[in-house]
């Protein structure tokens, strides 16, 4: 018995735009890794050596890693959910604001914490250096993503 698979131009567009997100979200972790790797005063150490806690262990290097793939995963997201919506630069930036937002409320004010043993959504010195963070990398993924969206739809020909 043979079965077929009917594949709609959206169905056809998702795995692009969630390449596209991945590749905008290493954008925007460059851009926050940079904000989190430097020292506060307010705070004994850099952020990115508290990503690092994550697999308990105190190495920037190894913050980075986490962070970059952490980045590159709700990049994808973005991509799949959003990128249809964010193919101008302006809609991208708007969408961008908010989805760091979003990644800020989920990952600083509620996985990590919980994760080591912090109280969760308590608003810090950290975590309000880390809601500028966040929209440093929101920013940064909405306008990366309608960049690249931008220069591919000139490439194929279409957008």
């Amino acid at each position: 018995m043979a079965t077929t698979a009917q594949v709609s131009p959206r169905t056809a567009v998702l795995p692009l735009h969630a390449a596209w997100g991945a590749a905008a979200g290493v954008v925007g972790g460059i851009g926050m890794g940079i904000w989190m790797s430097v020292s506060r005063p307010m705070m004994d150490t850099a952020m990115i050596t508290m990503v690092a806690g994550l697999l308990g262990s105190t190495n920037a290097v190894v913050g980075w890693l986490i962070h970059l793939a952490i980045a590159v995963s709700f990049g994808l997201a973005f991509g799949a959910l959003l990128g249809n919506y964010a193919q101008k630069m302006l809609p991208s930036a708007v969408l961008g604001l908010g989805y760091g937002v979003v990644a800020w409320l989920i990952g600083a004010m509620w996985i990590m914490p919980a994760n080591m043993g912090m109280p969760v959504f308590e608003w810090n010195d950290v975590t309000s250096s880390s809601f500028g963070a966040h929209l440093v990398f929101g920013l940064l993924l909405g306008l990366a993503f309608a960049c690249i969206a931008s220069m591919m739809g000139k490439r194929t020909g279409s957008a």
